[in-house]
């Protein structure tokens, strides 16, 4: 099998990249632009793995060349701070819908699958147990960058019943998790890197005491893993979540590891929303098993930055 991933060198691309055991790909294409920098991504790759690197723009590439011969390509490429995608809606829409488009004609052209992470962000403003069986109608997103996703989503499916696309769309829960090419913008990640640096967490006034869900990046790499083995392109839409916690949680585990810990609410453009809990039971249904644990990985995170504010 021949694998290519788009924005390879991202949060979870690094994580994914360095997880590939000898013998599971023929070739695996790494396409990035490195708008980031995280060329340390690319350190010490499994030895008897071939990768390609190919540093590109999905948005300004001949992409039914680069996928030329590609069986799988899993989509990472994207801007994913919803917070400040306030600011560059328009840069978002560009890579993460129109990019997308181009993505999914260059699968069709080259008869490549194609694995699109999603966001359970889609799901917007709803309370109680929500599940992929929500009406296109009640799904309200509330940011640009949930926005960009929901519409992709929505292109995948429309264009997937006219053509012969083989593709899986998975709603990803808020990543947790350590990878060579971590971000902390994220509520889990960034609350422990202030926690770190002595500085009050920020949470967002509403949202204290609001169940969200998330995703430990063990478990999401696993799942796209899997996904492969059992060929599981059955063109549905499936949520990739661990554990669904709320931040008050979050920062009673992390109080465990800093005491001292103090807490700001600060207002956003995004505090409107309702608490709510996203169902896994779905793709738990095909086999697989969630293991991601959420104190676990809290404890890791700080204990490798610890370092930086003795």
């Amino acid at each position: 099998m021949k694998l290519l991933i788009t924005g390879a060198l991202g949060h979870i691309g690094s994580k994914l990249i360095h997880s590939l055991k000898n013998g599971q790909f023929e070739e695996v294409r790494l396409v990035d632009n490195l708008s980031t920098q995280r060329y340390s991504s690319l350190f010490n790759l499994p030895k008897k793995i071939k990768y390609i690197f190919l540093n590109e723009d999905i948005c300004q590439a001949n992409l039914e060349n680069l996928f030329r011969g590609i069986d799988v390509v899993i989509h990472l490429a994207a801007i994913t701070d919803a917070t400040l995608s306030f600011n560059k809606e328009k840069l978002v829409n560009k890579v993460n819908f129109y990019g997308t488009i181009k993505v999914v004609k260059a699968c069709l052209k080259n008869k490549s699958k194609l694995i699109f992470p999603s966001t359970t962000s889609v799901y917007g403003v709803q309370e109680g147990v929500v599940d992929e069986k929500c009406p296109k109608k009640f799904l309200k997103p509330q940011n640009p960058y949930a926005s960009s996703k929901l519409k992709a989503e929505e292109f995948i499916e429309d264009f997937g019943k006219k053509n012969k696309l083989n593709y899986i769309i998975c709603r990803l829960g808020t990543i947790f998790g350590v990878s060579i090419g971590m971000r902390f913008h994220t509520a889990v990640n960034k609350f422990i890197w202030q926690a770190v640096l002595g500085e009050p967490i920020t949470v967002w006034q509403t949202a204290l005491n609001q169940k969200r869900p998330y995703l430990d990046l063990n478990d999401d790499i696993a799942a796209f893993l899997y996904i492969l083995k059992k060929n599981i392109f059955d063109n549905q839409i499936y949520n990739i979540v661990t554990v669904n916690s709320t931040v008050s949680d979050i920062i009673t585990l992390i109080r465990k590891y800093k005491p001292d810990l103090k807490v700001l609410l600060v207002k956003t453009r995004t505090m409107n929303q309702l608490s709510y809990t996203v169902s896994n039971q779905k793709f738990i249904k095909t086999g697989f098993r969630f293991k991601g644990n959420l104190e676990k990985v809290i404890k890791e995170t700080i204990q490798l930055l610890s370092g930086i504010n003795k």
